[in-house]
């Protein structure tokens, strides 16, 4: 390891290590709670950077931002600011599995997170590459960069992202590099090594991106941004929404049998296939050539060709992620509709960097290894900018708390999908890059996008995170919910011409007796705004989204209802603690399968324990009996 002369630079109470999503989040939230914050980075110009698809939000991912949002952090209010589409997603499901996408203008993003970086009292923004970790009796006491600057501090969260022993492959290239071409951090996986953590090789990658004024849009199906306003931010006001022709289209077009035949006849140039590809790549954002393998009865697949922002022709090729040699992406991206003349501006690439292997983490994200360090984002084995600023606001949640001496805060399943993705990584590990799925959370009827307000607020503003201004207007939403469901839980609907003709329409049975406001609501078919021509108005005009709640609460009061019920069991199941430091092999009955798998992760709950794969529910009574009879402490190392 070859260092700068060493001196003495800086004392702080948290350092983050990488600017990316998971790194600006982290500390933000770490200066946000009192704490002097240093954000050390590779390059200045890549905060924030979407160096993959240009976009945040979607399926699970849009809930996270929201939750983001509702707990102080800053996501949601940047792409708010920055976006040059916003869709909503599912919008024929029920509202669990809906979800806001925005397409981003992604050099605006990066510019005003880096600003707002700037802007945060108690935060330093600098330059570096953090090359080693100071560590003393098993807690965090620094970190040194490449130039020798020794930087103390009461905790560390690493955020590295796949900037971590980088190498770019394209086609037979390869090279040292982080994402987009940046450099490379070398030298800090080695030092986790030294430490004792198991690190694993993960890849990913990107499509090529080509000059939109070469594409034959009449060739592509246009893809155009929802009318109706809509935010990540819960203090965004519509009146900020752009109008639909102030947004940019998306556009959609299919690979075709010569795109599959040009990427056949290369596959023994394929890295993917080569064995050149080490890393381990996402299963749910396959290459290219990787589905072609995978799913070789399908004729076509979709591409969404994506604008990267107003300032620029480039456009991003989703669906055609690929590290194949440059000139076969070329043939490539030819034979497809629309594409035929396009000119390519970047290959795609793939990159491969190291992960921590989640399990030795805490579910506060704190490593079991060494007190004081935390990480966060792609480090953990996650993909996606909305998995990592999630991990990266917990992170830095509680790296600050620990340096102010507080107890950290930890989020359950059924507190938010946040708590599902943590959850999984911590108890489950993972072999593949994580992406968060609504499949994934078994309590997802409570965790939608439009409830992460109510579900949250009330902690950013315990932590010290939600300010005066949006814990006001969240404390006037709830009263506004309230407030109109109690008045309609007091108005009668009474038969009358005008009903009897609207339930008709709807094949329904005119009424036979009065029936309250709030009912009527509960049919599938009725809308807030049908209910409204039958009865009084509101005295004060209602927010879209607090009607928006109302009806969700009234048509859903049943399974919402079930759902609350499994979340109290969990909830008594979280409560049953489990002490540190056990030793499993002592505990008799335990299948050794179970013992292993206990050892390993920790569990720090019941519910956490039972979990884990390999532990059954026999393995899980003999532990609650230890604990309720208080044998446990016969068995503490």
């Amino acid at each position: 390891m070859q260092f700068g002369k060493q001196y003495h630079a800086k004392s702080y109470d948290v350092i983050v290590v990488g600017a990316g999503h998971a790194g600006c989040e982290a500390a933000l939230a770490a200066a946000r709670l009192g704490n002097k914050t240093l954000l050390m980075t590779i390059s200045l110009d890549m905060v924030a950077f979407m160096p993959c698809n240009p976009s945040i939000g979607g399926p699970a991912k849009g809930i996270v931002v929201r939750e983001i949002d509702a707990l102080g952090g800053q996501m949601g209010k940047n792409i708010d600011k920055t976006y040059v589409q916003m869709r909503m997603l599912n919008t024929g499901k029920g509202p669990a599995v809906r979800a806001l996408r925005a397409q981003a203008d992604k050099h605006r993003y990066s510019l005003e997170m880096k600003h707002t970086l700037e802007k945060q009292p108690n935060l330093t923004l600098r330059q570096g590459i953090v090359d080693d970790l100071i560590v003393e009796d098993g807690q965090i006491k620094g970190v040194i960069t490449n130039t020798g600057a020794r930087y103390g501090a009461k905790a560390v969260v690493l955020t590295t992202g796949t900037a971590a022993r980088g190498k770019i492959i394209i086609g037979e290239l390869m090279y040292s590099s982080g994402p987009n071409n940046t450099q490379a951090a070398m030298e800090l996986s080695k030092n986790l090594e030294k430490l004792g953590f198991e690190l694993k090789r993960f890849k990913t990658g990107t499509p090529p991106r080509v000059d939109g004024t070469t594409i034959d849009y009449a060739k592509t199906e246009e893809q155009p941004g929802d009318e109706k306003p809509n935010h990540f931010s819960f203090m965004t006001p519509d009146e900020a929404y752009l109008a639909p022709q102030d947004q940019l289209s998306c556009w959609l077009t299919y690979t075709n049998e010569k795109t599959h035949r040009v990427i056949r006849d290369n596959l023994d140039r394929a890295p993917m296939f080569t064995g050149v590809i080490e890393g381990v790549g996402p299963r749910y954002c396959p290459s290219i050539e990787d589905k072609l393998v995978r799913f070789a009865d399908k004729e076509r697949h979709q591409l969404f060709i994506e604008p990267e922002g107003k300032t620029t022709d480039e456009y991003y090729i989703q669906g055609l992620s690929t590290s194949l040699p440059e000139e076969i992406q070329q043939e490539m991206v030819h034979s497809i509709a629309g594409l035929e003349n396009a000119e390519m501006m970047r290959p795609g690439y793939a990159i491969e960097y190291d992960v921590v292997s989640p399990y030795q983490l805490r579910p506060t994200l704190e490593t079991k290894l060494i007190k004081g360090l935390y990480t966060a984002g792609q480090t953990n084995g996650t993909s996606g900018y909305e998995e990592a600023a999630g991990q990266g606001l917990i992170a830095g949640i509680n790296a600050g708390r620990h340096a102010l001496g507080l107890e950290e805060i930890v989020l359950k399943r059924s507190d938010a999908y946040i708590g599902v993705m943590i959850d999984d990584l911590v108890t489950k590990g993972t072999n593949e890059p994580y992406r968060l799925l609504t499949s994934r959370a078994e309590y997802r009827l409570i965790l939608r996008h439009d409830n992460a307000d109510l579900r949250l607020t009330e902690l950013g503003h315990e932590l010290g995170l939600v300010n005066q201004e949006q814990y006001a207007a969240f404390e006037a939403k709830k009263a506004a919910i309230l407030a109109e469901q109690q008045r309609l839980e007091s108005i009668r609907i009474k038969p009358n011409p005008a009903v009897d003709a609207y339930l008709q329409a709807h094949n329904d049975n005119p009424l036979k007796d009065g029936v309250l406001a709030s009912d009527f609501l509960r049919r599938p078919y009725v809308s807030y705004a049908d209910l409204s021509q039958f009865i009084p108005s509101a005295p004060t005009p209602l927010d879209s989204r607090v009607i928006e709640q109302i009806e969700i609460q009234y048509k859903y009061e049943g399974y919402i209802k079930k759902a609350y019920e499994k979340v109290e069991k969990l909830k008594r199941m979280e409560a049953k603690k489990i002490p540190v430091n056990i030793d499993y092999s002592a505990i008799e009955g335990l299948a050794t399968e179970a013992q292993q798998k206990l050892t390993k992760i920790q569990p720090t709950t019941l519910a956490q324990a039972g979990r884990i794969s390999g532990v059954n529910p026999a393995d899980l009574s003999i532990l609650a009996v230890y604990i309720e009879q208080g044998k446990i402490a016969k068995v503490i190392k």
